[in-house]
């Protein structure tokens, strides 16, 4: 059976079997933290090794840096001892070979390398290796960086002509101000960006002694050690950096209105302000409270108010995104330019009321069945399980958490829920921004 055939049919069975999640956790010599979860029911390996250099790590005259960085990773090799190079192509048409996958990404906090084998010894060990020579060895190639800023240019050019692109712009320069989590690449820190950035860039972040290594799949402890190894190993010559510490997002000190004229059928809403951190100790009840606000859909109070009782938008939502530091929450909705003054009205009163007097004790009561019957769909494949012991691991979260999850959401009240957002949210000062609203 071809590999690739095989490894698709096995995605489709990559469902967890425990009732309970065993996260096993040391710290290999080099300092990098491991964390492994055995699956022995399935023959495959996820892996995602995660370093603190994601976007809010990019100079604010080279924003994009960490994004741009993480896509040149797969532009191809250097040669390598015996080994010739390979270029982009040849490298993606290797691991096609090999039925597996390797992705590098950044977001605002973390640049991710992400690896998908099947765990056959021959396959596992060729994988493994093509997997080290890339870490090690990118080929960082002038002429691909030329071709990628240029595409990456145009589609900045192209979101320009969207209302959504500036209303996101504006809502995130408000809400953080200069803190690195409302930066943006355009395209005067594109043209910076020089490919001795790209490679200074990971050198300094992919530090070995700073790596998170998360393992989700058919191996032990002692296979999950020697892996360990051999991922760390081109590293380890990086050395280890110490890293600048980033500033907390400062609070709103009073209200903050934008409105920004757009030639649109559908006005852009946004509302909002610094949130929480991920490790919060009010994360359930700030979690579950937003759920009733607005992060239910169309059983949420926003769409009812806003949606059902008064027909000003399709639909409303609310959210936290909670990290390292305060994330936004944010109230969004689409409506028409000439309704947009009465939908800012409803919606701020809607979170006003909210967190005066936070949910009914029957809006609490349907939203924890809903969460509870939904939380096995949160783990039921080796990749979302990958994904949530990577969170719990990077926000420092009690390595049971996911067996603690439904427990902490049944002991929730009513009153966590108001005090927890009478304490994080200030709604006489939110940012407002509207795009596209009539004068």
């Amino acid at each position: 059976m071809n590999n690739v055939f095989r490894f698709a049919l096995l995605c489709l069975f990559c469902v967890p079997a425990w009732a309970v999640i065993p996260i096993q956790h040391w710290t290999h010599p080099s300092g990098a933290r491991v964390y492994l979860v055995a699956s022995p029911s399935i023959p495959m390996l996820d892996v995602q090794i995660d370093f603190d250099g994601g976007s809010r790590r990019d100079p604010a005259e080279r924003a994009g840096l960490a994004s741009a960085t993480a896509s040149m990773m797969s532009a191809g090799v250097a040669a390598q001892d015996t080994l010739a190079a390979l270029d982009e192509n040849a490298l993606s048409e290797a691991w096609v070979d090999l039925g597996a996958q390797l992705s590098v990404s950044a977001g605002l906090e973390r640049f991710s390398v992400s690896l998908r084998t099947l765990t056959e010894p021959d396959l596992l060990e060729r994988s493994l290796a093509l997997a080290v020579r890339q870490l090690a060895s990118p080929a960082w190639p002038q002429a691909v960086w030329q071709r990628d800023r240029q595409r990456w240019l145009a589609a900045l050019k192209e979101a320009e002509t969207r209302p959504a692109t500036h209303a996101g712009r504006a809502f995130a320069q408000a809400v953080y101000g200069a803190h690195p989590y409302g930066r943006e690449a355009t395209a005067a820190t594109l043209e910076a960006i020089t490919v001795d950035d790209l490679r200074g860039f990971y050198r300094r972040h992919a530090a070995a002694c700073r790596a998170q290594i998360v393992m989700v799949g058919a191996i032990d402890r002692a296979m999950a050690g020697r892996i360990a190894d051999q991922l760390v190993a081109p590293l380890a010559p990086h050395g280890c950096e110490t890293l600048p510490a980033v500033a907390e997002v400062s609070p709103l000190a009073s209200a903050v209105e934008r409105r920004i004229p757009f030639e649109v059928a559908q006005a852009q809403v946004l509302i909002g302000q610094p949130g929480h951190r991920r490790n919060d100790p009010d994360f359930f009840p700030l979690f579950i409270g937003n759920y009733i606000l607005g992060g239910g859909g169309f059983v949420s109070r926003l769409s009812t108010e806003v949606r059902e009782k008064r027909g000003l938008s399709y639909s409303a939502y609310s959210y936290f995104a909670p990290g390292l530091h305060a994330g936004a929450f944010q109230v969004g909705l689409t409506t028409r330019p000439d309704q947009a003054d009465q939908a800012v009205q409803v919606a701020r009163e809607v979170v006003r009321r909210f967190v005066a007097e936070g949910p009914t004790e029957a809006e609490l009561r349907a939203a924890k069945d809903y969460l509870v019957n939904g939380f096995a769909l949160r783990f039921d494949s080796n990749r979302k399980l990958l994904d949530n012991v990577a969170n719990i691991a990077w926000n420092g979260l009690p390595l049971d958490y996911l067996e603690s999850w439904t427990r902490r959401v049944e002991t929730v009240t009513v009153e966590d829920i108001r005090r927890s957002f009478a304490r994080v949210l200030q709604p006489d000062r939110v940012v407002t921004v509207v795009v596209g609203a009539q004068p």
